[in-house]
């Protein structure tokens, strides 16, 4: 009779985790669609700035104390964070939803290649072979249903990808062993970022707050409320009673919510050969994922 609560709670988690994946595959139509109405500094600014807002009305119910550590991680992963959503918004205004998804996910691939880099631990072959598979996946996806070059929008998206990665794994790595405050350190980077789109683009960010119509704050409340505020706390919860790997793993089907919301609400259609090279992206994701966590789980039952 035990057994029952774990299951229940095991299925819990792994929801809340797709949940995620799902609010974040949807992110992209939402933001590409405000890009329309708004310059993307007015949008970032509007954004962040409320869903920092929010999370410092959380903050006041729990009351953790800030330490000298959650506020400087705080600020330098603001700043990281406002040059990828700048890249990866300005990217996304120019190419489609489903290929913004799609390509941004590979950092899904290129995070454990960084942080092997940076560990000076290597991961085996196959990963890497993963990775280039995908990179086939891309050329296919950006193609679409014939040879056509591809759009500067692709090119910003990888590069928001790449910078990604640094974000991430230095996320990661200066985190690691420091008692660092998740919901201060998170509030403090969605008002750096906020701040510096409002400092960059205070013109824009008056005019998105000021002119926006029912439509727009619907999609600007999706992009907080779901795309920050939820999936930030619900990806704390979830990653303390689940392993990362499996959390990772996971979060790595961003890009089939993605494929699946561009197409069916946005009328994204690909082309056979774009979803061709969808799908081999997203297999390939899930192969090296798998790869990666044997290896890394081999590698803690050597040390053990």
């Amino acid at each position: 009779m035990t057994a029952a609560p774990k299951f229940v709670s095991r299925y819990a988690v792994d929801i809340t985790i797709l949940a995620v994946a799902a609010v974040w595959g949807g992110s992209y139509l939402a933001a590409r669609e405000l890009t329309k109405v708004a310059s993307i500094g007015g949008l970032l600014a509007v954004r962040f700035l409320l869903a920092g807002l929010i999370l410092g009305l959380l903050w006041f119910f729990k009351r953790e104390r800030f330490s000298k550590t959650d506020v400087l991680l705080g600020t330098v992963f603001g700043l990281t964070q406002a040059s990828i959503m700048w890249v990866e918004t300005w990217g996304l205004s120019v190419t489609t939803a489903t290929n913004a998804g799609l390509i941004i996910s590979l950092t899904i691939l290129f995070t454990p290649i960084l942080e092997s880099a940076w560990k000076r631990s290597w991961l085996p072959r196959g990963f890497f072979i993963a990775t280039i598979v995908s990179f086939f996946g891309l050329v296919m996806l950006v193609g679409g249903n014939g040879i056509t070059a591809p759009n500067y929008g692709d090119a910003l998206m990888l590069l928001a990808a790449l910078v990604r990665t640094f974000h991430v794994t230095a996320q990661g790595r200066l985190t690691e062993g420091r008692k660092v405050s998740s919901l201060n350190a998170i509030m403090m980077q969605c008002l750096v970022c906020g701040m510096c789109y409002l400092i960059a683009d205070p013109s824009g960010s008056w005019a998105a707050a000021s002119s926006f119509d029912a439509r727009s704050w619907m999609l600007m409340a999706f992009l907080v409320l779901f795309c920050s505020v939820f999936a930030f706390a619900a990806q704390l919860w979830a990653i303390k009673k689940t392993s990362a790997s499996r959390s990772s793993l996971l979060l790595s089907t961003e890009p089939i919510w993605a494929v699946a919301v561009g197409s069916a609400l946005g009328g994204e259609l690909l082309g056979w050969i774009g979803y061709f090279g969808a799908a081999v992206i997203i297999v390939a994701s899930y192969l090296g994922q798998g790869i990666e966590r044997r290896h890394r789980e081999g590698k803690a039952t050597t040390t053990a």
